[in-house]
């Protein structure tokens, strides 16, 4: 695009989503954090408390390993993982401009940053410590709010990769279909191979490989063979007309002799 005065402009760009993916990841933070304060300040010395019917249970629960209490020996990788997974985040907002993905990486920048600050500050060592799980499920392993932010920013990925959607906001295009012949009328079979006929040589040669600029000279050696092979018969017509002079020379003799004219001293 130009402007009137032909100055080019740039085309318009979606603005980026770094502030929503922060607020976020902020939001999950302190809620991640709050939430783990209180548990371990009311629940050292406290009895589960079953609420909803049993349906949900809040307890106190010390994790080495990832989330839903999974590998609890292999607290140091699941540390250095988690600061794989945030340098990452960080360094692929710098092409983010788009709305989904900054509340995906959002909410796993947000859970993978409140585990990792457990691991660093709590019992019992720095980047050994234990994650605190409070959230108890029938049938499910116990876990926290970081855990839960962590499984919604994964399907909230899948979702985004099934509809195609990137990172910059925008979608592939599709490549152009080709244009379908129309079958509707059959075409001719011109594969398949010409057999000349053995007793007609002239056939070896199919009509399709004849110019159509040859055509009117074949007609004329066609008319000329056939003029060539009809036998001419040496018989004079009977019925061709001759000029009356000739016939009455031939008729009267007599007449051819006294109509020349007397020659002198004969």
């Amino acid at each position: 695009m130009q402007a009137a005065g032909g100055t080019p402009l740039s085309a318009p760009t979606r603005p980026r989503r770094v502030g929503l993916l922060l607020a976020v990841a902020a939001f999950v933070l302190v809620a991640d954090g709050v939430s783990k304060s209180i548990v371990v300040a009311r629940m050292a010395d406290h009895q589960p408390i079953r609420l909803l019917g049993g349906l949900l249970t809040i307890t106190l629960t010390r994790n080495g390993g990832a989330a839903f209490s999974i590998g609890t020996s292999m607290t140091i990788v699941f540390t250095a993982i988690a600061v794989g997974v945030i340098v990452y985040i960080l360094r692929a907002a710098r092409n983010l401009r788009s709305i989904g993905w900054a509340i995906a990486l959002g909410l796993l920048l947000g859970g993978a940053t409140g585990n990792l600050l457990d691991r660093i500050f709590r019992a019992p060592g720095a980047f050994q410590g234990h994650v605190v799980d409070w959230i108890e499920l029938p049938h499910w392993p116990v876990f926290n709010l970081a855990d839960s932010s962590i499984v919604c920013a994964g399907v909230l990925v899948v979702l985004l990769a099934l509809f195609g959607i990137r990172l910059d906001g925008t979608r592939p295009i599709p490549a152009a279909s080709a244009p379908q012949r129309d079958t509707s009328e059959p075409e001719p079979d011109i594969t398949e191979p010409y057999t000349p006929e053995p007793d007609n040589p002239a056939s070896a040669i199919p009509a399709s490989a004849v110019p159509a600029s040859a055509t009117p000279a074949s007609d004329s050696s066609a008319s000329a063979t056939s003029e060539r092979d009809t036998p001419v018969s040496d018989t004079p017509e009977s019925d061709t007309p001759e000029s009356d002079n000739s016939e009455s020379e031939y008729r009267d003799p007599d007449r051819l002799v006294s109509d020349r004219p007397a020659e002198d001293g004969r």
